[in-house]
């Protein structure tokens, strides 16, 4: 297998080194031993898999192998921006265009450009077309906010702020739950002329009591992580959130909430057997928050045995239909207001041959989204935005709470 594209930036390791990589990958695999760093002598190997297509970085020294890991991950990122699917074909159809990223992305095994807005002011995909005495490096490039480039002007000032949780969670057959997180995330959408400074405010629990606030309403966030436009050492310092937002859409921060989260939805199922000739199954699902909330587009996935046929269906809400490539049902209530309580009925035949089951039956996944609610508590206190020709803008902000890895156990 020959590499599709590749760049030796510091000349030090040899080009056909990769070709030890793909046996050397199988042979690991195979061994049950595979692993993200793969080493062939003094060479080592870093790779990452997208789609069909293996992004490999090759390094002789000790390199920083989270640096190394997120390079490759953020030069995903930006081929996806360039050609919307990263592949094989899409990287045969514009091998030029991958070949000028490269050398823009990394300069001499140093990562230099990662930001795919700013890589499109020039290189495009209609090519590169400079005329001789007009060619000049974008100001971007070599700005102190490397994100955002001068000169943005909008008719209408606004931000758009997005907090998004996603709910982890395991429950064991007995009701238990095994394991329960929170998974933030707070998107932006900014169309703000100039070069604004705009700072955000939480419930941040570490906050408040730096200020002396009740802790009641506040949250403990951890495993807080920030885009670069942040200024860390503010934050450090006082909590307060500070930056020069890049234009259009970005992702401002995530964190993570390592606490006992009550299932938001609740599922009941009984399932009964008669003679193996054929199977019932009862499935309760309840709403367990708040009344004024409701749940969108909820999909229960009900596992069902491999040989059932025949499936019969009732349901008081929604809809549910039977997907054998899959062994489930799939239970789907289109609006699932809290405190509301639903019932579904599903019958199945199975073959008169007697088939003992050896393994457990998998779990009952489900997914839901939540508008306007934050299981967290999570709250933007306040959003303030400062440029000096002093236009007046406004901040939206909107709650959604969507299910994440979301599994109870059944037997």
């Amino acid at each position: 297998m020959c590499p599709l594209i590749s760049r030796n930036y510091k000349g030090d390791v040899p080009m056909t080194e990769i070709d030890h990589f793909m046996p050397l990958l199988m042979q690991r695999e195979e061994e049950g031993m595979l692993a993200p760093l793969l080493s062939h002598g003094r060479v080592h190997f870093l790779w990452i898999k997208h789609s069909n297509l293996y992004l490999v970085a090759t390094t002789l020294k000790n390199a920083n192998a989270s640096l190394v890991y997120s390079f490759l991950y953020k030069t995903v990122e930006v081929f996806c921006e360039y050609f919307k699917e990263l592949e094989e074909e899409s990287i045969r159809d514009n091998f030029v265009i991958v070949y000028e990223l490269l050398d823009e992305l990394m300069d001499f095994g140093f990562p230099q450009t990662t930001d795919s807005k700013i890589l499109q002011e020039y290189i495009t995909q209609q090519g590169n077309k400079l005329e001789t005495g007009k060619s000049r490096v974008p100001p971007t490039v070599t700005n102190a906010v490397s994100w955002r480039s001068e000169g943005i002007k909008y008719k209408k000032n606004e931000v758009f702020i997005d907090v998004i949780e996603s709910v982890n969670l395991l429950v064991n057959a007995n009701g238990s739950v095994l394991l329960s997180e929170i998974v933030g995330t707070i998107k932006l959408k900014v169309f703000l002329s100039g070069m604004p400074e705009l700072r955000l405010g939480l419930n941040d629990r570490v906050l408040f009591e730096l200020t002396g606030r009740s802790k009641n309403k506040s949250v403990e966030l951890e495993d807080v992580k920030f885009h670069q436009c942040v200024r860390l050492s503010r934050f450090d310092n006082d909590r307060t959130i500070s930056f020069i937002p890049p234009d259009g859409d970005f992702e401002l921060m995530s964190y993570r909430l390592s606490t006992q989260v009550k299932p938001l939805i609740w599922i009941e199922s009984v399932i009964e057997k008669f003679s193996h000739s054929r199977v019932e199954i009862m499935v309760k699902a309840k709403g367990q928050f708040k009344k004024q909330s409701v749940a969108n587009g909820v999909e229960i996935s009900v596992p069902v045995p491999s040989d059932a046929d025949s499936p019969r269906f009732k349901t008081s809400v929604g809809s549910a239909k039977y997907v054998p490539e899959k062994n489930v049902v799939i239970w789907s209530i289109k609006s699932f207001p809290g405190g509301k309580e639903y019932l579904m009925r599903a019958h199945f035949g199975l073959p008169s041959v007697e088939t003992e089951e050896v393994e457990g039956r998998p779990p009952i996944g489900v997914k839901f989204e939540i508008p306007y609610f934050t299981v967290s508590g999570i709250q933007v206190r306040y959003m303030k935005i400062i440029e000096k020709s002093g236009y007046q803008a406004l901040p939206w902000v909107r709650y959604i709470t969507q299910s994440g890895d979301y599994q109870l156990r059944t037997s």
